[in-house]
């Protein structure tokens, strides 16, 4: 069995799009690193500095549709905003999430990859795991 780390993402090799994995301890925990392991995909994030802080709510729904909520709204707001998400808490609150970024602006990063327009539902998975949750997403870019 392939041992990882508690929490932790990759990227899987895929025929024309992007597909991202990510695991953590608990849901929540899972999603965080969903989102960090969507924005690695394209963008290098290392000298990167937060300078904005915006959060938001997914409404209640399965767990796979929260985890999209979350995932369509960086790419919403990358796309309306020009922002980045650098990190990310999420907590359950009435059944659905509620997130917070810190976030910095897309002239603050470098460009490394397709940037994604979409999540695709086709091959979702988001479930919990004996060692954890794990998720795999792929993305339209």
């Amino acid at each position: 069995m392939e041992r990882r780390p508690a929490r932790g993402h990759r990227n899987v090799p895929h025929t024309a799009d992007v597909r991202i994995e990510a695991w953590a301890p608990d849901r929540e925990g899972c999603v965080a690193e969903a989102v960090t392991a969507l924005v690695d995909t394209f963008v290098d994030t290392t000298a990167a500095v937060a300078d904005g802080e915006t959060g938001f709510r997914v409404p209640p729904g399965a767990d796979a549709d929260l985890l999209v909520g979350v995932l369509d709204e960086v790419i919403f707001r990358l796309e309306t905003e020009g922002a980045l998400p650098l990190e990310t808490e999420v907590r359950a609150a009435d059944g659905g999430l509620a997130v917070r970024w810190r976030t910095t602006g897309t002239d603050a990063v470098e460009l490394i990859g397709a940037v994604p327009k979409a999540v695709s539902l086709h091959e979702l998975r988001f479930a919990a795991e004996p060692a954890g949750w794990r998720c795999a997403v792929t993305l339209d870019v």
